[in-house]
């Protein structure tokens, strides 16, 4: 099992920097984008962007189930945000009862998702799923968002959390060397690693500054999140493989 770093960073502000990518294609999350990036480029938090991500119906439900079972009250406590986004052992301490009254209650899943896909859902429960962002990407078909795009690998591959290591910056793009989401016959996979270009979206925002090569940053729709340990990466990679195993089950 990986080993968990210490981390001070603002939860809240945390949260925001994953969930912006999405909310700026207008995927998910409220109609707030403009209202998130200014939080973003301040680089600060306070109860209006803590109620701006308590508007995102797929995001918040999930931190509110990972804080409940690891009886901590805040949902947006830096740790929280770590699990569900990146990953951490409070997920280890769900219960399934749990995960499941999460998917059935807090998502509606049975009232808006089709039933034979829910039961192949929930009976992945039980065979090493965990309530990781990466669970519900490759796992959850039909989505919980505002858009209808297909599931494709592609699309897959945006919406995960997904890391590089940086070998140049140049301005506003960062060149990284990244494992791509690659389909081969029925099966999900990463694939070798491959140079990949990020512009950097987030204005005034001074969190890359001082990005230097050899660093890793996480990834979410092509928005740069925030960098990250190498201890991190093997939470995320952890969770990542063991969703991609469950998903290759019923595709």
């Amino acid at each position: 099992m990986p080993t968990q770093p210490q981390s001070t960073t603002d939860g809240v502000a945390r949260c925001a920097r994953y969930a912006f990518g999405p909310n700026r294609l207008h995927l998910c999350g409220p109609d707030t984008n403009k209202e998130v990036l200014a939080y973003l480029e301040a680089g600060g938090s306070d109860a209006g962007l803590e109620h701006i991500l308590q508007g995102f119906k797929t995001l918040y439900p999930y931190l509110q189930t990972i804080a409940q079972a690891n009886n901590i009250g805040d949902p947006f406590t830096n740790r929280v945000v770590e699990a569900y986004w990146i990953g951490n052992e409070l997920l280890e301490n769900i219960p399934l009862k749990s995960f499941y009254h999460h998917l059935i209650d807090k998502l509606s899943f049975k009232k808006h998702y089709n039933p034979k896909l829910l039961n192949q859902l929930l009976n992945k429960l039980p065979q090493g799923a965990f309530m990781h962002h990466s669970f519900h990407v490759f796992n959850a078909y039909e989505r919980t968002g505002h858009d209808n795009l297909l599931h494709t690998p592609e699309n897959m591959d945006a919406c995960r959390i997904s890391w590089g290591r940086v070998t140049s910056v140049d301005g506003s793009k960062i060149i990284l060397q990244r494992k791509p989401l690659i389909l081969e016959g029925h099966s999900l996979r990463l694939g070798n690693e491959q140079e990949y270009i990020l512009r950097r979206q987030l204005g005034d925002d001074a969190l890359f500054d001082d990005l230097a090569p050899g660093q890793f940053i996480t990834i979410h729709w092509n928005v740069p999140c925030e960098i990250i340990k190498p201890e991190n990466i093997k939470w995320l990679e952890y969770y990542t493989l063991k969703h991609l195993a469950l998903a290759n089950k019923t595709l």
